[in-house]
């Protein structure tokens, strides 16, 4: 039966599990790794309807991506013990507790120096790794076998189907999703950028 920390070590760097296990001990928290959601990494919710903290982070994303969604998740926790509801979710005060609980692991023993030089930079101003298209563009390199697209891959009047093959067209960005026209009835729909598609060929 592997321990805690050696199911850790298969998720995310092997320099970061003793701090990231620290974290899990102290918070009253239950990790949960799920299986692949097309619309987030990961997740966060507070203890309202439970008596514990609960995070999930996608089981498929590499060791780097899976650590910042922990990091990012982790931060939400930590800024609800602080504030509750009397922050924004993604307000200034999540966003300098992100940059902050980010700060053990910006080395060399952690990320390679070409993730870390774009990470240095989202720290500045962290946020989602899907909205910032550098991070998330650097990260992809690192996953293993060939990236799936994505909506923020396919250009805009470009034409795509999702997974139960219904088709559309991609139209504009709309603060973090994107307006999209099903082809097949003409309704417009609003589709997050996150959204695993196929190209299809005009």
């Amino acid at each position: 039966m592997k321990t805690y920390k050696e199911v850790l070590s298969g998720y995310i760097p092997e320099e970061s599990v003793e701090t990231v296990f620290h974290w899990i001990k102290t918070s009253n928290v239950q990790l949960k790794i799920t299986r692949n959601r097309s619309t987030k990494l990961g997740d966060y919710r507070p203890p309202i309807k439970h008596k514990y903290h609960r995070i999930s982070v996608n089981h498929d994303l590499n060791k780097y991506q899976f650590l910042i969604t922990l990091i990012h998740e982790f931060a939400h926790l930590k800024t609800w013990e602080l504030y509750q509801r009397k922050v924004k979710p993604h307000g200034v005060e999540w966003k300098n507790k992100f940059s902050e609980m980010l700060s053990p692991f910006m080395n060399e023993n952690v990320f390679p120096s070409d993730v870390l030089k774009v990470l240095k930079k989202f720290q500045k101003n962290p946020g989602s790794t899907v909205a910032d298209a550098e991070l998330r563009k650097k990260l992809r390199e690192y996953d293993d076998g060939e990236s799936a697209f994505t909506l923020e891959d396919i250009p805009e009047q470009g034409t795509f189907k999702i997974h139960n093959g219904l088709v559309f067209k991609k139209i504009e960005k709309l603060r973090k999703r994107y307006k999209c026209k099903r082809l097949d009835n003409n309704r417009i729909y609003l589709v997050n950028a996150l959204m695993e598609v196929v190209p299809v060929n005009d």
